[in-house]
């Protein structure tokens, strides 16, 4: 305790010196948390936006996530059913499962004739009602804050669904979804002897249509714009079915966005397999939380192979390739800052205990000549580091909690990656406990070392040469 005292008084000697050490610990300190805090922050923001879209872990066909895409029904579950049955009623996986559902990627060419447009598309088929619970997953209590767009899935008809603004965009629904920014003219079309504009022919897929699959279209929904999907089934064969949109949905993602299809499970499955045996591409699983991704996918692993099914599981970074990469990248970015700082704190405290030492270097020779140990010396230049140390770091963590709730109160927005609108700008209050812990206890420990280098060199001075240091 008398260590502590006599280097409390010590560091009041140079009242201005501690002042600015102490400023630039601090400084250092609020820094890396509000940093810390706002990463945080976007780690939880992405993580929710992708466990809504796609879930924590999809089981596939093996080799569908290597090879799949190019041909999605080679690679479909057949009886995947029985899969969802075993994964749903597995006491270990029961209490950590949220959602469970089948879907169905594929491809095609989705037609406006009305307009005479057309692009090709990628579709995702969907269980309407799971899909709806799986965008309500909000472990991280933000879903109010992302503003996303969500349209629900219509549950009652299975030709209804949406598609991204893009794709509105270029099929010229402009209109009759409300799309913003989309003037709904004509494009410009030449005959094919450039003579100048022609009247466009009348085009679209009703010839195609699988012969064993009846027409989905329905009476009462003039009001609802109308595409033509054509995709080729399992067999080979051109496929059409009629498909309703009721909004169009903003993805992030330009190539997204411009290309996107949801649509019902047994539409897609309707559309990809035509008179063919039913299947789905894919099982997906969203959890109750995120850190039993690695004990649901061990557990589903082993179902699997005692099962001797021809099955895979790929968790969440796996299946989005972006959400990995941010995270990657901001841990990267956090720890730069962190590092800087440290160096920063690291050669403030050297240089304040180097000038403290050679002030005192006959008060060092003094107590050397009156039996104080090196050890002593050297304890007590560490004390008045840590305590410069404790003080800014304690101060700095302080100031840090009062700039996240200005931040927080701010009213600030911007648009992180794969966000579709801005949002608001906000670092994570809650929950940055054991980071301010870490920051507190590294600061204190850089402090401690960085008193000791400059303290260790003042000890070693014989005591004649401390003496006579003017």
């Amino acid at each position: 305790m008398s260590t502590i005292k006599i280097a409390a008084r010590n560091i009041t000697r140079n009242v201005r010196r501690s002042v600015m050490t102490i400023s630039a610990i601090a400084i250092g300190a609020m820094a890396t948390l509000v940093f810390g805090a706002f990463v945080s922050e976007i780690f939880v923001q992405i993580e929710t936006q992708n466990v809504v879209r796609s879930g924590h872990l999809a089981i596939y066909r093996e080799g569908y996530f290597k090879y799949g895409s190019g041909n999605p029904a080679a690679y479909g579950i057949p009886h995947y059913e029985t899969v969802l049955q075993l994964v749903k009623d597995d006491p270990v996986l029961k209490p950590l499962i949220n959602v469970v559902t089948p879907t169905v990627n594929l491809f095609g060419i989705a037609g406006n004739f009305e307009s005479d447009a057309s692009k090709t598309f990628m579709g995702l088929g969907v269980i309407p009602k799971d899909y709806n619970r799986m965008h309500e997953w909000d472990e991280h209590q933000i879903r109010a804050q992302l503003r996303e767009v969500d349209a629900p899935l219509n549950e009652l008809d299975e030709t209804h669904g949406f598609v991204g603004v893009g794709l509105g965009r270029i099929l010229r629904l402009c209109g009759a979804l409300k799309i913003a920014d989309c003037p709904n003219t004509a494009l410009p079309q030449d005959d094919a002897n450039g003579a100048g504009p022609s009247v466009p022919a009348k085009r679209d897929f009703a010839g195609l249509k699988d012969s064993g699959e009846g027409s989905t279209q329905q009476s009462g929904q003039s009001h609802v714009p109308r595409l033509d999907l054509l995709a080729a089934t399992s067999a080979g064969a051109p496929n059409v079915v009629n498909f309703y949109v009721d909004a169009a949905v903003a993805q992030g993602v330009k190539e997204l966005d411009d290309a996107f299809v949801v649509m019902n499970f047994h539409l897609a499955q309707q559309l990809l397999y035509g008179r063919g045996e039913k299947k789905a591409v894919g099982i997906v699983l969203q959890l109750h939380r995120t850190e039993d991704i690695d004990a649901a996918k061990r557990r589903i692993e082993g179902l699997i192979q005692s099962k001797g099914l021809d099955l895979e599981v790929r968790e969440l970074k796996e299946l989005q390739p972006f959400y990995r990469q941010v995270i990657g990248m901001m841990s990267a970015i956090f720890s730069f800052i962190s590092l800087v700082m440290v160096v920063i704190v690291l050669f403030t405290v050297v240089n304040t205990m180097s000038m403290s030492v050679m002030e005192r270097t006959p008060e060092i020779g003094t107590l050397r000549a009156i039996g104080v140990r090196k050890l002593g010396i050297t304890r007590q230049f560490v004390a008045e580091g840590l305590l410069l140390g404790l003080i800014g770091a304690t101060i700095g963590l302080l100031l840090g909690f009062v700039l996240n709730y200005l931040i927080n109160h701010s009213g600030l927005t911007w648009q992180p990656p794969g966000s579709a609108s801005p949002v608001p700008l906000l670092v994570r209050e809650n929950e940055i406990a054991p980071l301010a812990g870490i920051i507190w206890i590294s600061l204190a420990i850089v402090a401690v070392i960085a008193a000791w280098l400059p303290a260790r060199r003042g000890a070693r001075l014989t005591i004649v040469d401390a003496l006579g240091h003017v």
